[in-house]
């Protein structure tokens, strides 16, 4: 094989393995972006590829892998035209490079939460006649990052006096004061981030 065609395939693989790891973590990154942004409604966009993490993940690790196969494999081939001085780009430092940024991508997942911070609790006295606690369930949540989007657009109601969401449970708990917001608002504030909500139980 050809120096320069050997250096195309490499590029290739380890272009698909980069690729491969940045769309399993794009369902994390997307409500992180989003909330730093100001444009939750975007929160949502790729949650939908959450179910097919494993899959794409085990690809990155088999495209990068047969990657360093490639780079680290003995050359017993006299008539191939190997670099002794390969460019940057075909170099083991660059594979090495992108091999760190593609685990930093899949385990995104793990510490998105440094990038975001809790809102607020509100300290409001409210009589507890006018407080309700509702819980909704929370369709597509995937990391905690999408509990920071969900956290946002709850506090961000006026009314709402204290908010948790847990991906996990695929919900959120809400207390507010009824006189001044309701479960639909609630409902509506949330839906605009791009999950889907809807009243679990009343809590009180």
């Amino acid at each position: 094989m050809s120096k320069e065609k050997n250096n195309q395939t490499e590029t290739k693989w380890i272009g698909a393995g980069i690729f491969a790891a940045f769309l399993a973590s794009l369902c994390c990154i997307t409500p992180v972006v989003a909330l730093v942004a100001g444009v939750s409604g975007v929160a949502a966009t790729f949650s939908w590829i959450e179910p097919f993490r494993p899959y794409i993940i085990g690809l990155t690790v088999l495209l990068l892998g047969y990657a360093w196969y490639r780079k680290l494999k003995p050359n017993w081939d006299p008539d191939c035209a190997c670099e002794e001085n390969p460019s940057f780009l075909n170099s083991k430092s660059f594979l090495g490079i992108v091999t760190v940024i593609a685990a930093l991508l899949i385990s995104f997942p793990y510490y998105s939460t440094i990038f975001t911070s809790k809102p607020d609790q509100k300290v409001i006295y409210v009589q507890e006649d006018q407080v309700e606690t509702v819980s909704f369930n929370i369709d597509g949540m995937t990391c905690a990052g999408c509990e920071s989007a969900v956290l946002s657009a709850a506090h961000g109601i006026d009314g709402v006096l204290e908010a948790t969401a847990s991906y996990e449970k695929q919900n959120a708990v809400v207390k507010f004061n009824k006189e001044k917001t309701t479960v639909p608002t609630i409902i509506e504030a949330i839906n605009k981030t791009g999950f889907i909500a809807s009243e679990s139980a009343k809590l009180n």
